[in-house]
């Protein structure tokens, strides 16, 4: 079973025998590739459901499988619940306290029959400790808690920033994000908005989609002020106020005001990015099973989050290279409510979206329901493999049965529906029908014993305490940017000039230079605030702020465009470069090395100061043209020796990390074509052995036939010499015993003899068949196994190489000298003693 378990076979239970009501010694082996063309789970209250989609989840995470989840009850939660050793004190902390007072037992006595029943129920499905800690090392287990800081928060603000895709080419994809996006912001705001008739979704609309087309991200303070104040004229052929009057946009505005007004608001734009990259994989490249936990929500904030998280995966599948391979799976635990037959709530089109398209990128879509009636089976004609398990009316098997018939239609294939119809309807608890449109004919299975403590749904204080000591990395974002950087906003700050509290060498007034020394000024991007705030981050300690005072001081800035061209890598790559280096006092040679490295262009840069700051003294090192000059020069030279374009290769699949790929982004390519090209090879094998072993299962099947006849003949030729024998006895009484007689009983013993030795022979070659047969098929579990190992060995040959641009392809275009804006704090420390720090004012928040 580990064997099988790395040549991505899902183990996920036994074949069941409906009639004798008993388990087979048949593991169900699920082709994970088969998922690519989607799975539906269906199956009433207590039909054991929910265990089979568990094991599903644990057989991807040990298959490097990642997985996005939506969790609305709180039931897929279990999987974190996972204990190597099976200790009773393990499962204590988690056990339902109901439970045992039902029992009539303590909670520790409970938790030790629990135990023991894990333990017991693992071992009689072949499964121990050590898979289970090979499921814990498989993948990172992650809850996420959208609007609530119980697991690890989410941000929203990634969704309404604008999509990376081409508008020429994914428009019509781009447009139903938009649609759906308002849609659900909407609904969230209490406005049920159709998108053609109503006037609010028609307006915030082409607010999103002309944002988005310029590249421009949204957030929800820039859509109010938006909704004010459009940036078009003209809706249709009405002019904007003539469309939706000013005054009556004043609703719409308020009621999204109202959103971010609302207590606890603050916690839907703190935490992850609805990143699905990095809900996929870890920084390293591990694996993620990331649980969205949204059991807390109201109805309306879980479709809008729901619709969200869908587009944004939509957003990303786009973006990705075609596979035949499973990539990922998007798991959706109860679908009742968001894929509805009639409606169209704003989930429903990104979900039929990715059961129409997600096949071609490698990614798997599971939905379950315990509510076939309010499903769009015609949607779901899209789904190659259907679990069906215990249902609760028979107008639920009516539709399930109308589902399956719409989707072996589009396979091509037919359905024996009366057949099915007695499967079902014979269905008990964790015993499901697999309808596998890749397979020949349904089987019916007994789910295995989940590695998961399946204890039920998990509450917000029991997820807080599970992702106790999970560090979320989060993204916690400004809500606002000041509106006029330098201006002082913080409670209590004075900006005010404390020349005294500064350095000495300060001056109200730029320092006069020639007129051929270029000069330029860094844009001031930072509030006095903003200042204030990272200082006492970098302090750890609450500031008594005296005073903010902004200060140029004079830098050597170069901008640079750095060519990489290798041909070998494939790669020709340029690189805008700006390096900050403050101005040397002496003339020691410059470490660019060392330079900060700015985030800006050439538009960036402004002619004039800020406000009314404070100015350093320029260095005679950099004061005229001619020196600036040889500095500049020196500034190319450093570019070159010491810049390298750096990129991942792995020799043994042949390919190179691309210029901005990130490490994870490489590691997950590297293994997704490891596992094509695992599965190639291993589909190869497997018809190569294939090949053989039908011809000695043929030649078995004749060798038992040929077993079978020569028993008959035995049987026979024992009859005749028994009757022969019977005849001679008879003639000896009679006095007619003659020579033909004895002849005749001579050559019935002979032939007796041979049949038998026939028999003999027959089963002896049988045992030589079956024995070649299982040779052949332990071979091929060995080679299978030697070339996962394998293709697992080269995802850790990965070596870096370097590409390094030659002096020709260094282009600067900008070397001046710069006035990098600081913010000068004063302040009184936790001592009570005046102190001064400055604080950069040209880098953002």
């Amino acid at each position: 079973m580990e064997d099988l378990e790395k040549l991505g076979a899902f183990y996920l239970g036994k074949e069941y025998d409906l009639e004798k009501g008993e388990i087979l010694d048949r593991p169900v082996m699920y082709d994970a590739r088969d998922l690519t063309t989607h799975a539906v789970c269906v199956g009433m209250t207590g039909s054991g459901k929910t265990g089979l989609c568990i094991d599903l989840l644990e057989e991807a995470a040990l298959d490097s499988v990642p997985a996005i989840i939506i969790d609305p009850k709180g039931d897929v939660t279990n999987l974190l619940l996972t204990f190597p050793e099976l200790r009773p004190e393990d499962f204590l902390p988690w056990v339902n306290v109901d439970d045992a007072r039902r029992k009539g037992q303590s909670v520790e006595a409970y938790a030790e029959s629990i135990a023991g029943t894990w333990r017991k129920g693992l071992a009689d499905w072949g499964q121990g400790p050590e898979r289970i800690r090979r499921l814990k090392d498989s993948a990172e287990f992650l809850i996420y808690t959208p609007g609530s800081d119980a697991g690890l928060p989410v941000s929203i603000l990634h969704s309404f920033a604008a999509p990376t895709l081409d508008w020429d080419e994914h428009g019509e994809m781009l447009q139903e994000k938009v649609q759906g996006t308002v849609s659900a912001l909407l609904g969230l705001a209490g406005i049920q908005a159709d998108p053609v008739r109503s006037r609010e979704h028609i307006l915030l609309s082409h607010i999103f989609e002309q944002a988005w087309r310029a590249g421009e991200d949204l957030d929800l303070a820039k859509l109010i002020g938006q909704v004010q104040n459009p940036p078009m004229r003209k809706l249709g052929v009405f002019d904007l106020d003539t469309f939706f009057p000013q005054k009556e946009r004043f609703g719409p505005a308020m009621a999204l005001n109202n959103l971010i007004a609302a207590p606890g608001f603050g916690r839907w734009l703190e935490g992850q990015p609805l990143e699905v990259g990095e809900l996929l994989h870890g920084p390293g490249g591990k694996p993620r099973m990331s649980v969205f936990y949204i059991a807390h929500l109201t109805d309306a904030e879980r479709m809008f989050f729901v619709t969200l998280l869908l587009q944004q995966v939509l957003t990303w599948m786009r973006a990705q290279p075609g596979t035949t391979s499973l990539r990922a799976l998007v798991y959706f635990d109860e679908v009742f409510g968001y894929f509805p037959p009639v409606a169209e709530p704003p989930s429903k089109r990104p979900l039929l979206t990715l059961l129409k398209m997600a096949r071609a990128f490698g990614l798997g879509m599971v939905l379950t329901t315990q509510n076939p009636v309010d499903v769009d089976y015609k949607g779901l004609t899209n789904a190659g493999t259907w679990f069906i398990g215990k249902l609760q009316t028979e107008r639920d098997k009516m539709r399930v049965l109308e589902g399956l018939e719409s989707t072996v239609s589009e396979a091509g294939t037919l359905l024996d529906r009366n057949y099915l119809d007695r499967l079902i309807s014979s269905l008990g608890s964790r015993v499901f029908l697999l309808h596998n449109v890749h397979e020949e004919k349904p089987i019916v299975f007994y789910t295995r014993w989940a590695m998961s403590y399946l204890r039920g749904p998990l509450t917000r204080p029991q997820v807080r305490e599970l992702m106790r000591g999970v560090r979320a990395q989060a993204v916690l974002p400004e809500a606002e940017m000041a509106a006029v950087p330098g201006a002082a906003r913080a409670a209590g700050v004075e900006a005010r000039p404390t020349v005294e509290a500064l350095p000495a060498g300060l001056s109200a007034h730029r320092p006069a230079l020639p007129p051929d020394v270029e000069q330029v000024f860094l844009p001031t991007r930072l509030s006095l605030e903003q200042a204030v705030r990272r200082l006492e981050e970098d302090l750890g300690e609450r500031l008594e702020v005296r005073g903010g005072q902004l200060v140029y001081e004079p830098a050597l800035l170069g901008m640079a465009t750095v060519r990489f061209a290798e041909r070998q890598y494939d790669v020709d790559e340029r690189r805008e470069m700006a390096l900050l280096l403050k101005a040397p006092a002496s003339r020691p040679l410059l470490r660019w090395d060392e330079a900060e490295r700015l985030d800006i262009t050439y538009r960036d840069l402004v002619e004039e100061p800020f406000g009314e700051p404070l100015f350093a003294e320029v260095p005679a090192t950099v004061a005229n043209a001619r020196k600036l000059k040889k500095l500049a020069s020196d500034f190319a030279d450093a570019l070159y020796r010491q810049e390298a374009l750096v990129l991942s290769y792995n020799p043994a699949l042949g390919l190179h990390s691309r210029p901005g790929e990130s490490p994870r982004d490489f590691t997950v390519r590297c293994r997704e074509a490891a596992r094509e090209r695992r599965d190639a090879e291993v589909d190869r094998l497997s018809r190569q052995y294939e090949a053989k072993i039908r011809r000695l299962e043929e030649r078995l099947r004749r060798e038992e036939r040929e077993l079978a006849e020569d028993e008959a003949e035995y049987a026979a030729r024992k009859r005749d010499e028994l009757v022969s024998a019977g005849e001679s006895v008879l003639g000896m009484f009679l006095g007619r015993r003659s020579s033909r007689a004895i002849s005749m009983a001579s050559t019935k013993r002979r032939l007796t003899a041979q049949a038998k030795a026939d028999i003999e022979e027959s089963q002896a070659t049988i045992a030589e068949l079956k024995e070649d047969i299982a040779k052949l098929q332990e071979e091929l579990a060995q080679e299978a196994e030697a070339i996962t190992s394998r293709w697992a060995d080269a995802l850790e040959k990965a070596q870096e190489v370097r590409v390094t641009p030659r002096r020709t392809d260094i282009d600067v275009e900008l070397f001046a000298l710069a006035w990098a804006p600081h913010w000068a704090v004063t302040y009184q420390d936790t001592r009570g003693r005046e102190r001064s720090d400055t604080v950069p004012a040209y880098v953002s928040d």
